[in-house]
């Protein structure tokens, strides 16, 4: 192995130790009270240091949404290579999907949807932000290529794949929203998994033609 190959190496792990010390912080005390001094301490590290990886609190933040997002478009392009799957089985598969990008880090999904809302976009630099644009990008196209190839078919009701797709992450990220919020009240209440199916049962019956 190469010095340059160990640096480039060195500089990853150091990377990833960050954003696991960035996760534990931003989940106990939330993005707002957290700070990168905070960050620092938790990865035991100096603060110099780790505006050495990333510019600001909103850039670190930002960077830990890429993992989901990049799972994402791999679960839904394993939907869309389903082979002898019609829209209707794939839509059902893309539903199981979403599940499983949800399970593969709660937390991190929850802040993803938060930053979607957020004027925190507006602090990351061009680099970071094209990525979080192209992957979601890329995940929503994919996506409305199943309601297109049903509208097609016409399996669907005849709306715009485009809108369709939206509908269908807006119910998803509004389902997920809604029940944490209902969690923090009440820990008790855990009906994640279960509210979801309904509201794709639902979703499912009315693009579907009757």
């Amino acid at each position: 192995m190469g010095i340059q190959e160990r640096k480039e190496r060195e500089k990853e792990r150091r990377r990833q130790q960050i954003m696991v010390a960035a996760k534990r912080v931003f989940s106990e005390k939330g993005f707002n009270k957290a700070t990168m001094e905070d960050i620092a301490q938790e990865a035991e590290l100096s603060p110099g240091t780790l505006y050495l990886y990333f510019k600001n609190k909103e850039e670190l933040y930002a960077s830990l949404s890429l993992r989901i997002l990049q799972y994402l478009l791999i679960r839904v392009e394993h939907v869309i290579d389903e082979k002898d799957a019609g829209p209707d089985q794939k839509l059902k598969s893309l539903m199981e999907a979403m599940y499983d990008v949800y399970e593969f880090d709660p937390l991190i999904i929850i802040n993803m949807f938060h930053l979607q809302s957020s004027e925190t976009l507006k602090n990351l630099s061009p680099e970071l932000m094209d990525q979080i644009k192209d992957l979601s990008r890329k995940s929503l196209s994919l996506i409305a290529t199943i309601f297109r190839d049903g509208v097609e078919q016409d399996l669907f009701i005849d709306r715009h794949a485009v809108a369709l797709a939206d509908t269908f992450w807006a119910l998803f990220s509004g389902v997920v929203l809604w029940l944490t919020s209902k969690k923090i009240i009440d820990e008790q209440k855990d009906y994640l998994k279960q509210t979801l199916e309904i509201a794709f049962e639902i979703f499912g019956r009315g693009v579907k033609k009757s």
